[in-house]
């Protein structure tokens, strides 16, 4: 089944597929303690399945977020309104929407990069969260600002255009681009301590390769997909918990953001794993 978005046809999926991401997606961040990782580790990509990630990516983005919708829910937050426990999940939903999008762009595009107003809004999401998560109104009111510009309609129509006709890359440039970026973590492990923005780095890789992974198990259910997507969601669950705490540590004072750490020992047990097998 096709569709058209924006002038070009893209293959469209059926319920159960985008089911299956979202529940993936939903569970990115869930440690699965006895998963392995498969051996060996299987880059092969070929261009049809490029296209098909990023057809399915973009339809999980373009059927789930509805731009009056996520007005509403800034709007509500702009008034002091506060959000309900079902706002903030379908908030929380919208945002990972756009997340497994942004790393669509990042791992299927030509260029290997999101357009630069879709990261923007992805990223002011995530401040606009963090802000009313924590209560800080000062927060709520400029981000919630900028995210009600950058869902205005002469924003949002030039951004859909951007999504939609994007160029993708071919089975070589995605295959070097993931080495690049496993080589970036390689080296980052190199570290003892990480601060701040040292840590946030390094889980943005993995966050992205368990967005790769989500994705290929959706379309084609099969187990090493499965066991890559469950071994790195361990990591980024992990994490995930941990930037939770540091951040939540800044905020209160106790801790600077960027005052250098070690990992768990749970974190880089896993992480020496990926980099020990993954295939340079």
């Amino acid at each position: 089944m096709n569709g058209v978005y924006g002038g070009l046809r893209w293959q469209r999926f059926p319920r159960e597929t985008l089911r299956r991401l979202f529940d993936a997606v939903d569970t990115d961040d869930v440690v699965d303690a006895h998963v392995a990782l498969p051996d060996p580790i299987v880059l092969s990509c070929p261009r049809d399945q490029i296209e098909r990630c990023y057809a399915l990516c973009l339809q999980f983005w373009h059927d789930g977020v509805h731009r009056k919708e996520l007005l509403q829910l800034v709007d509500k937050l702009l008034r002091n309104e506060g959000l309900s426990a079902d706002e903030r999940m379908l908030y929380k939903y919208i945002r990972a929407r756009y997340k497994h999008l942004r790393f669509a762009q990042r791992l299927y595009g030509k260029r290997h990069r999101s357009g630069l107003l879709f990261d923007f809004t992805t990223r002011v999401m995530g401040h606009l969260q963090d802000a009313f998560r924590s209560g800080r109104r000062a927060g709520v009111l400029r981000h919630g600002r900028r995210l009600k510009l950058l869902l205005s309609r002469p924003v949002w129509i030039m951004v859909k255009r951007g999504l939609e006709q994007i160029e993708l890359d071919d089975e070589a440039g995605f295959i070097a681009h993931q080495r690049a970026e496993m080589r970036r973590l390689k080296k980052a492990m190199e570290r003892t301590h990480f601060a701040g923005h040292q840590f946030h780095t390094v889980r943005k890789i993995v966050s992205m390769q368990v967005s790769y992974y989500d994705t290929v198990r959706s379309i084609a259910p099969e187990e090493h997909a499965l066991r890559m997507s469950r071994f790195l969601a361990a990591i980024n669950g992990l994490m995930g918990a941990r930037h939770d705490e540091m951040v939540a540590e800044s905020l209160s004072g106790r801790r600077s953001y960027d005052t250098p750490a070690p990992l768990t020992t749970q974190m880089r047990s896993r992480l020496e794993a990926l980099v020990a097998r993954y295939p340079f």
